[in-house]
């Protein structure tokens, strides 16, 4: 029951940063995809999280995939 604003930008705003290390499931995970570009995923486990990818819809991806360890930002909990 909790609502998160729609824009990627906006959801980097809410919750309590945390470090990369402290991920649980239910964190939101950040990117800069581009100079402008912010991407957003949901932690599940064991280094893996869930998204939305253009090209394949919502899938599953990890965290140590090349791409997505260069334009790590930040993570973010907003459920404690």
């Amino acid at each position: 029951n909790m609502s998160l604003p729609r824009t990627t930008a906006l959801q980097a705003n809410i919750g309590k940063k945390i470090d990369k290390s402290e991920l649980i499931t239910g964190d939101l995970i950040f990117f800069k995809t581009g100079r402008n570009s912010r991407h957003v995923g949901i932690y599940i486990e064991n280094g893996k999280f869930i998204h939305a990818s253009t090209k394949r819809g919502v899938t599953i991806s990890t965290l140590d995939n090349i791409y997505f360890s260069k334009h790590y930002w930040k993570s973010q909990r907003i459920i404690d």
